[in-house]
């Protein structure tokens, strides 16, 4: 779920601001309009220099992102959108790299478009004769994307330095988990250091880019807990089978029975929809639609069979009970369906799965205790939470 305006789009890739960006490119250029001012540069020029430099420094964090994004895109991997806000920039890339390498050219590859704009920018800085306003914001700006490039390749998640130290215990040990639980918990400690020497610094000086430092942190924390968090969802849907999370809440029914029989004996009184089969001689006969009874003249019912409503095994989506959780997720998005059929070994009815019985059996894997409301609100629904996006991060724990 995307947040923010789309302004546009860069290499057909959205381009979204959200709505802290224009208070941080409001706060930059009164800060460099207030410090060029004094200065004593004269009139507007100093406001109109700090309004660019704001916005030169954001593209600068576009083209930081965009270094991630076409490399990503190299891999055949989809980036859905760019976003600027507060803290700077975030590429929203599908899926993860399939090789500790490649997750390598990806992460580096901002940082180094970052040390690329500041040698050139050096470069030109000394070798044009520019105005003192023209040098100031060349000077300026190269400057903070040198730090822009040293600051990101702090080795600890979000950084892109967390995601270089990702790879690399991934390659040494065979393991993207343990390489996301190495950073995470890298960058946790790291912002947790920042958070606290940021807050001690700001109340010793009083000097706000101190508290500063101490609201990078935090974001920091909460991001690297992120990571964390899908880690742990990411790690239970790989272990988790169909078999596992599915119920049987279904009813069979009599392939034979009639239709008047079978509205009587159990739609009449139906109070939430439910899921039927039909069996006849032993042997489920397939789904039942007892919708397709609006179909057939109510005259008929004395006589039409259940077997007529029947869709057979072999022509409704189903899958085997050993399949990955992470396959039925991907199931249920990409076909829109509202559940699935599971059959055991022998082709029989095993026992159904939708979004509900998915997010209970991940809440027991993880120890979380969710209400049954919830379980059955998503029922009701047919659809994950906004806030969970599951086929996000089932592709992604399918690319390990």
């Amino acid at each position: 779920m995307r947040s923010g305006w789309q302004v546009g789009r860069i290499f057909g890739i959205p381009l979204l601001l959200d709505q802290s960006w224009f208070w941080i490119v409001a706060l930059i250029t009164f800060q460099y309009g207030t410090v060029w001012q004094r200065e004593g540069w004269g009139g507007l020029l100093p406001w109109f220099a700090g309004l660019a430099m704001a916005l030169l420094l954001f593209a600068s964090v576009l083209a930081h992102e965009l270094g991630h994004s076409l490399v990503a895109r190299s891999q055949g991997i989809n980036v859905t959108s760019i976003r600027l806000f507060l803290f700077g920039g975030v590429a929203s890339i599908e899926k993860e790299s399939k090789t500790p390498g490649q997750a390598f050219q990806v992460a580096i590859a901002g940082p180094a478009v970052s040390f690329a704009i500041f040698v050139i920018l050096t470069a030109v800085r000394l070798a044009l004769p520019l105005p003192e306003p023209a040098e100031a914001v060349i000077g300026t700006l190269a400057g903070i994307n040198f730090v822009l490039a040293l600051f990101n390749m702090i080795p600890g998640l979000p950084l892109d330095g967390g995601q270089v130290l990702k790879a690399a215990v991934w390659k040494a040990t065979g393991s993207r988990m343990k390489g996301v639980r190495w950073a995470a918990r890298t960058g946790q400690t790291l912002a947790w250091t920042a958070v606290i020497a940021g807050l001690f610094l700001f109340l010793a000086t009083v000097q706000f880019s101190y508290f500063w430092l101490a609201l990078l942190g935090w974001f920091g924390v909460q991001n690297a807990s992120a990571y964390n968090r899908v880690t742990d969802l990411q790690e239970a849907l790989s272990q988790l089978t169909a078999e596992q999370a599915m119920t049987r809440e279904f009813r069979v029914v009599e392939a034979d029975m009639t239709l008047r029989e079978f509205a009587d004996k159990y739609l009449i009184n139906e109070i939430k929809p439910t899921v039927y089969y039909a069996a006849s001689e032993g042997r489920y006969r397939g789904l039942v639609a007892p919708e397709r009874m609006q179909e057939i003249e109510r005259s008929l019912w004395e006589h039409e069979t259940v077997q007529t409503l029947v869709d057979p095994l072999t022509d409704i989506p189903s899958v085997a009970e050993n399949i990955s959780l992470i396959e039925v997720i991907d199931r249920l998005e990409v076909e829109e369906l509202r559940r699935i059929t599971v059959l055991s070994p022998a082709g029989a009815v095993a026992g159904v799965i939708d979004r509900g019985d998915i997010v209970r059996a991940l809440a027991t894997k993880l120890k979380i205790a969710l209400p049954e409301e919830v379980i059955n609100r998503i029922k009701e629904e047919g659809a994950f939470p906004p806030g969970l996006q599951l086929q996000e991060i089932a592709k992604s724990a399918s690319a390990n």
